[in-house]
């Protein structure tokens, strides 16, 4: 069973709706938004005292997503053959635009969206444009699949 490309509404609608409810409680409880890219610039700084609630999501997250890859009935293939440089590139160009837009799609498309802030909404559609754009270019420009 293809898990990657298979359209699961019910699996789909349980992820979302777990994710909503964990950015509505993360503000509820800590009042802050639970932006990925906030969060882990807020590691960085060392001269302000040690944000253990931060390396705690960073590292629930790391612990979640890994569990989920080692269930058996869900299989990931690695994508092989992806030009080194290509991936450089991408990844330079989401933290640029992170930076730059002030938040990542989590941040901005989960919170900042269920808050009705123009800036994320801005943002998401911003995101999503150019990611159709990238997506586009890379695989029928450059033929990378």
């Amino acid at each position: 069973m293809d898990y990657i490309t298979q359209f699961t509404p019910y699996r789909s609608l349980i992820g979302g709706v777990l994710i909503g409810l964990s950015s509505v409680l993360f503000l509820w409880i800590n009042g802050r938004i639970a932006g990925i890219s906030g969060l882990v610039h807020g590691l960085l700084p060392p001269d302000k005292p040690f944000p253990l609630w931060r390396l705690t999501f960073i590292i629930g997250l790391i612990l979640g997503g890994s569990f989920y890859f080692l269930l058996p009935a869900i299989q990931f293939p690695p994508r092989l053959h992806y030009p080194i440089s290509l991936l450089l590139i991408g990844g330079f160009c989401v933290g640029f635009g992170t930076r730059m837009g002030h938040g990542c799609t989590s941040g901005h498309g989960v919170s900042g969206i269920a808050r009705f802030s123009k800036r994320s909404i801005i943002a998401t559609l911003t995101f999503v444009i150019f990611g159709m754009i990238s997506v586009y270019v890379v695989r029928h420009i450059l033929g990378v699949y």
